[in-house]
């Protein structure tokens, strides 16, 4: 049994892998100030509530882009599952040459993200591909034909535009991220809800579309994150949907590093 745990900025994601398979994940929220006690007995409890003994857990990854939270996590795997973990970093361990001018500013999740959709998609199809992770803050990830990380695009997400427009424009509430009625809107959350939607939506496909005539090739769309399941239905960029692709990649780079 395999703990993967994906230490994101919104969310910790936590996924338990029996051999390939994906038995359970959940999500906690991001809090810097948890002690590792406390994530601890949060997580002994979902084990349990799920009637999973883990005690069992054999292994356990851990892929963080948030550094201050990467020694508590160590230390409550380490206490709750007697396990020493496997920290990815994505120059010494990770697997994937990455063509980056600085590799060391790669983030955890986009090494993960990358080397699962090269191993699913990348290396039978002969294609190059574009990872997008559509969350908090949305990245863009490309991958060669021949399984190297090229580079990509960082942008912020619509709910930070939202919590922009509301700090900053006092007659103008705080909105939700969720797909309108009309494009055009008839009152001024219509409005914003219009302008997050369509606007992120506008952005995504322009990237994807430049990134994809940088590329050349033909290269395959794929989409994961918070906010795919409300874009990916509204474009044709995007030819598969994995939502667990980070912590499949995270499995994959502690197998690589067994081997």
């Amino acid at each position: 049994m395999l703990l993967a745990i994906d230490v994101g900025n919104t969310n910790i994601v936590l996924g338990v892998f029996e051999g390939l398979r994906l038995d359970q994940s959940w999500r906690l929220l991001t809090l810097r100030e948890r002690p590792a006690d406390e994530l601890g007995l949060m997580i002994s409890g979902l084990f349990a509530h799920h009637k999973l003994d883990i005690h069992r857990v054999d292994a356990v990854v851990i892929g963080s882009v948030v550094p201050v939270l990467t020694p508590i996590l160590r230390s409550m795997t380490t206490r709750y599952t007697g396990r020493e973990p496997l920290v990815v970093d994505p120059v010494a361990n990770a697997g994937m040459p990455i063509l980056y001018e600085r590799p060391s500013e790669v983030g955890a999740d986009r090494i993960a993200n990358s080397i699962a959709a090269y191993e699913q998609y990348g290396r039978s199809s002969g294609r190059s591909l574009i990872v997008a992770d559509l969350g908090t803050a949305t990245t863009f990830d490309a991958v060669t034909a021949k399984g190297e990380y090229l580079g990509g695009v960082i942008c912020p997400g619509p709910q930070i535009a939202a919590d922009a427009l509301f700090q900053r424009a006092a007659r103008l509430p705080r909105v939700d991220v969720r797909k309108p009625a009309a494009v055009i809107g008839h009152t001024t959350v219509s409005a914003i809800e219009s302008g997050l939607f369509y606007g992120y939506l506008g952005m995504v496909e322009g990237l994807m579309t430049r990134m994809s005539a940088e590329l050349g090739g033909n290269p395959m769309g794929i989409a994961t994150g918070g906010l795919a399941p409300l874009i990916v239905p509204e474009t044709r960029l995007f030819e598969a949907h994995e939502p667990d692709i980070t912590l499949h990649g995270l499995r994959i780079i502690w197998e690589r590093n067994q081997r």
